[in-house]
């Protein structure tokens, strides 16, 4: 068995393993990262992606790339639609700030091509991952690619490698806490190649269920209707996906540009959230420290808000040699975790039919809605919030 020795050994290759290492990089702390997943599978796994304005400034003012700027979309707001009629909250008026319409496959793009080009240790398609934090020094052990077994040996452990986490249950009994709900529905998902059917993403509530109109390109948009959680995508030809999307959203001079449509699948929804973060020198973040319902665009954001705070916390930990240092690292991850579960929940609670909902629910949703389109106020709120607490995250709480 060959044995690589590091500071910091990440398991997870995704934006938020590639972000830590390339932040530990420009620190000056040498990193391995891995990841069962082939450099092709994540590269190849299409997923829509709202970045927040700090998420924006992170990748481009740490030297990642700022291809967010030049291909990306800018929104400096979003549509809530409901009885018929579009709400625009306008971002840039209410709180200043704007969101990037950039698909999270073009994140893990850039920070792969950033990590290449400063020589990033990052093994793509190991297997037989096994992570051990109990002796003086944590250590991954995997098979490489052409079948070698490798053991990495580093002074910290991170695992940042999603919701099925191999390093989350590496933690011992007792010594984190879970929080967990399931929803009674999920999205349908699809792309088509039409036209944009608005310049801005639409959030609709309506009597038959939620529908999100988004974009992806000029000439191919993504769009989602909720569903039930065993829907099964090919069940559902052209024809019944437009059927449903139109008498969700068209109406009162709306329509939607519809074209044919590939790429159908179903997101289940859950919250989970696991705290502390720490244990010893085993870290988490991202996925597998928390998840989030999609409703109010904030897992990649959450991921790489994370990740920010790590790498300073990792910082401190080799300047103080110290590792009590990196109990911050929880409390200001989580304090931020719970106020996008809160906003997550209340979007999607807001905006989705629930069945068997009473008169008296429907119309506290339309009662929700309306604080937020009439209420100078109400809409501030779901700025903030939709861009991402921007204050909050640019102060280091010590």
């Amino acid at each position: 068995m060959r044995t690589t020795r590091t500071q910091v050994a990440i398991v997870g290759a995704g934006p938020a393993g590639l972000l830590l290492s390339h932040l530990l990089h420009r620190a000056g702390i040498e990193s391995v990262v891995v990841d069962i997943r082939t450099y092709e599978q994540i590269a190849g796994t299409i997923r829509a992606g709202i970045l927040e304005a700090g998420s924006v400034r992170l990748l481009v003012d740490s030297g990642v790339s700022d291809r967010v700027l030049s291909e990306g979309h800018r929104h400096d707001g979003v549509v809530l639609r409901f009885d018929g009629e579009n709400h625009r909250i306008d971002f840039q008026e209410l709180v200043g700030e704007s969101v990037w319409l950039y698909p999270q496959t073009e994140v893990f793009l850039d920070l792969s091509r950033r990590r290449t080009i400063d020589g990033g240790d990052v093994r793509y398609g190991v297997a037989d991952t096994v992570v051990d934090h109990t002796g003086a020094r944590p250590t991954v052990t995997c098979t490489e690619p052409d079948g070698s077994r490798v053991r990495i040996e580093a002074d910290l452990l991170v695992g940042a490698d999603g919701s099925r986490s191999v390093c989350r249950h590496a933690f011992p009994p007792g010594t984190r806490a879970e929080w967990f709900r399931e929803y009674p529905f999920a999205w349908f998902g699809f792309l088509t190649e039409a036209p944009p059917s608005h310049h801005e993403l639409i959030y609709t509530r309506s009597e038959f269920g939620f529908a999100l109109i988004s974009q992806r390109t000029p000439t191919m948009q993504r769009m989602y209707f909720q569903c039930a959680p065993d829907e099964r995508p090919q069940d559902w030809d052209d024809d019944r996906i437009w059927t449903e999307m139109r008498r969700r959203v068209n109406g009162n001079g709306f329509a939607l540009r519809e074209g044919p449509i590939s790429a159908k699948m179903v997101l289940p929804f859950r919250s989970f959230v696991t705290a502390p973060l720490r244990h010893d020198r085993l870290l988490l973040a991202g996925d597998a420290a928390h998840t989030v319902p999609p409703t109010g665009a904030k897992g990649l954001n959450l991921a790489l808000a994370d990740v920010a705070v790590l790498a300073e916390a990792i910082g401190d930990f080799y300047r103080a040699g110290d590792a009590d240092v990196l109990d911050r690292y929880t409390e200001r991850a989580v304090r931020r975790v719970w106020r996008a579960q809160h906003f997550s929940y209340w979007a999607t609670t807001m905006l989705h039919a629930v069945g068997g909902a009473s008169p008296f629910d429907i119309e506290r949703q339309r009662g929700e809605l309306s604080l937020i389109a009439d209420s100078r106020y109400g809409a501030a709120y779901f700025a903030e919030a939709y861009t991402g607490w921007q204050q909050q995250n640019q102060t280091r709480r010590t």
